[in-house]
């Protein structure tokens, strides 16, 4: 996904790597996990993904010219519990980041300043991009707590792993090194 924007280039980056995080924990958890809750306010981890993929279509799909909370969006029931198979909730949250991507790809660093409107509200484009990273990136967190949670010891780290940061500060240091030539 090319750009030549530095600031489009850097939420496009940003957008990937949430989405790469929650799909690294979503991918350890069972079939039965997606849809385990803590407790009985609690959403499960489809019930987040579908939340987010309900969010994604309204607020992407036509991003500049349509308010980003649309009329067909039925956001109560995103977090109802629902028997849906693993294929299906991957599918449509694929298609949620999809038209993430889609809709910033071609954007220009003029569309920047343009206004969109998010539940009647104006925004910058720029605004808007950055409180869908903040919303997404809180819900991809929920994401990891709740596999991290369910998984216990057979979690797999997604970062640094404990008592490693030393050993991985200087493999990235000598990365740097070699890389400076």
């Amino acid at each position: 996904m090319p750009t030549d924007s530095p600031i489009l280039a850097a939420a496009l980056d940003e957008f990937q790597k949430i989405k790469k995080l929650a799909d690294k924990a979503i991918e350890q958890l069972s079939d039965d996990q997606l849809h385990i809750k803590l407790d009985a306010e609690a959403n499960s981890v489809a019930v987040i993904m579908r939340h987010m993929a309900g969010n994604m279509r309204s607020r992407w799909v036509d991003f500049l010219v349509s308010d980003g909370e649309k009329a067909t969006r039925l956001r109560d029931q995103e977090f109802e519990e629902v028997a849906q198979s693993r294929a299906e909730l991957t599918a449509e949250w694929e298609h949620g980041w999809q038209c993430v991507f889609d809709a910033i790809t071609p954007l220009t660093d003029a569309d920047l300043q343009r206004t969109v409107v998010i539940r009647g509200e104006p925004h910058s484009v720029y605004k808007a991009m950055s409180r869908q990273v903040a919303h997404y990136a809180g819900h991809a967190y929920q994401i990891l707590f709740l596999a991290k949670h369910l998984l216990g010891p057979s979690w797999k780290t997604l970062s640094i792993p404990r008592g490693q940061s030393e050993e991985f500060n200087r493999r990235m240091l000598a990365k740097l090194r070699v890389e400076k030539g």
